[in-house]
């Protein structure tokens, strides 16, 4: 059966979120949003390709920076309103430099930074 990604659900925004995680290795990278438009972009071009709110417009993971997000498959959560990209990550896939969005930790009531930007 084929995939069609109008039968994903989307919030009243039109955008479903899209957590990407490192393929071999299991480690969350980050989450970003997706219209139903990013999603055919992403399955047809094997580029991830999220929705920018702020921009209005898409964007292809490392069109800029270089640290390009190349999909090794795309899952859909049991309800259907939530989607886990397996990638294949180069270098860092924060924007501020780090290898992962979630650097930050809370520990006892603290929070800890667990790592510092890629040299």
């Amino acid at each position: 059966m084929a995939f069609d990604p109008t039968t994903l659900v989307y919030d009243h925004k039109g955008l479903i979120p899209c957590i990407a995680q490192e393929a071999g290795t299991g480690e969350v990278l980050m989450m970003a949003w997706m219209n139903a438009e990013a999603v055919a972009r992403t399955v047809a071009t094997g580029r991830v390709t999220y929705w920018s709110r702020s921009r209005q417009t898409f964007w292809i993971k490392g069109e800029t920076s270089g640290h390009f997000q190349k999909l090794v498959e795309l899952r859909v959560d049991c309800d259907n309103d939530c989607l886990l990209a397996l990638v294949e990550q180069e270098g860092p896939a924060c924007h501020t430099n780090r290898r992962t969005c979630f650097y930050t930790a809370v520990r006892d009531g603290e929070e800890v930074e667990l790592m510092g930007p890629m040299a």
